[in-house]
């Protein structure tokens, strides 16, 4: 019996649909550690971004998601793209197995490529400054001010529960806070965004945590309103700002290779 480990075989690695007729070609980009070529089959007017690539299971470890991503943002210099969930394999090693996929969800691809078409994702996070965001706190509520005033000559142990019920009202008070300011950020950019999607925020201080799809006319406007917050909130808040990212949230195509 052979100690050789099995050559897994061959299929191709999915990373988009683009709205495209005729060849294309990427560059050696692939991924994994073989730079394969990265190339376009074409259905129509449509293609679909593949390279070769083994039948496995590519692990979700940052070399492999980055790889992922990187040719997504280079076909995304040329096209609006519909990003295929990472590690998606079909399991035919020609482009037959492919050509099958894109005559078969052809419709539901086009339908998508047209809604998608001249617009990007980017992303925004806002992090609440914690020290000027609880100073603003104590200044804005009157009880907590009043109450802290009366602590601030008091020995600390003989006011432990004192101090205890201020913490707790601090919290509430930033809980309401960053809800506010959230509704403002996000009531601010909407009328510059073709969708919002809002994520899990993490943290109490994380005041937003969101992704807006940009049509690629309109993002100059949206880099504005985005500077006018930091300049009005800055003191506050730190505005952390993403560009040019493909549509995760707004478009999540899984394609069953297996029936193909």
């Amino acid at each position: 019996m052979s100690d050789e480990q099995e050559i897994p075989k061959e299929g191709k690695y999915i990373y988009g649909i683009i709205r495209h007729a005729g060849p294309i070609k990427f560059g050696p980009i692939g991924i994994g550690k073989r730079a394969d070529e990265v190339y376009g089959i074409n259905y129509k007017d449509i293609s679909a971004i593949v390279s070769n690539s083994p039948i496995i299971q590519y692990e979700a470890r940052r070399v492999n998601m980055t790889t992922h991503e990187k040719v997504l943002e280079e076909v995304m210099k040329q096209f609006s793209v519909l990003p295929v969930r990472f590690s998606t394999i079909s399991e035919h090693n020609d482009d037959a197995g492919i050509l099958r996929i894109l005559e078969k969800e052809y419709k539901k691809f086009m339908d998508l490529l047209i809604k998608m078409d001249g617009k990007k994702e980017l992303g925004l996070k806002v992090l609440a400054h914690e020290a000027p965001m609880y100073e603003s706190i104590v200044e804005k509520y009157e009880n907590i001010k009043n109450l802290k005033g009366k602590l601030m000559n008091l020995p600390a142990d003989k006011t432990h529960y004192q101090r205890m019920k201020i913490g707790e009202m601090v919290a509430e008070a930033l809980k309401k806070e960053t809800g506010n300011y959230k509704d403002i950020i996000l009531d601010f950019l909407k009328p510059f965004s073709s969708d919002v999607k809002v994520n899990e925020s993490f943290g109490e201080l994380m005041i937003l945590n969101a992704a807006f799809l940009i049509k690629n006319i309109v993002e100059p406007e949206f880099d504005k309103a985005v500077n006018n917050l930091d300049e009005k909130y800055g003191n506050l808040m730190t505005f952390k700002y993403v560009g040019t990212l493909p549509p995760y949230n707004f478009v999540n195509l899984v394609i069953n290779t297996k029936d193909i």
